[in-house]
């Protein structure tokens, strides 16, 4: 198994962080545009999930070409820390954990970190997540900027 990880400071205190990160709707902003997730059961609106949630739904890439069915399992949420089970299509494993460190009463270090397959398989989906981090990570800088000067207002 191989491990991806990028880290990035958000303006939010850690449990706010975390608990955002909890709520389905902030996955899909996260992702969006570039992919799209269609839950085949999915909490109401703002509300987070709790351990044990699973879903199932298709992927869609820029929210139209159809991609792969994929899998989510939330397998522990923490004070500071998400951690999930995923697989689907050419993604075999998924191990994904999302920390949230406090760094201040109102900043927090946010860290993705995948536990992906070695070798080629895992390689091509290595440069996937690369990609993806890098984008979760400016949508995720975008939205607690927002959430940070709304709470400041």
């Amino acid at each position: 198994m191989a491990t991806i990880s990028i880290n990035t400071e958000l303006p939010l205190p850690a449990a706010r962080a975390r608990a955002m990160a909890a709520v389905p709707d902030v996955m899909l902003f996260v992702l969006a545009p570039v992919l799209a997730f269609d839950m085949d059961e999915a909490p109401p609106v703002g509300v987070p999930v709790e351990p044990g949630f699973s879903a199932r739904g298709r992927v869609r890439w820029f929210g139209v070409l159809p991609g792969w069915v994929h899998e989510i399992t939330v397998r522990r949420l923490d004070e500071f820390e998400i951690s999930t089970n995923e697989h689907g299509g050419p993604v075999k494993v998924w191990n994904h954990r999302l920390t949230f460190e406090p760094l201040g009463p109102d900043r927090c270090r946010y860290t993705d970190a995948i536990e992906i397959e070695d070798g080629a398989r895992g390689l091509l989906t290595g440069v996937f997540v690369r990609a993806m981090f890098r984008h979760r990570h400016r949508r995720w800088r975008i939205l607690a900027a927002a959430v940070a000067a709304a709470d400041a207002a």
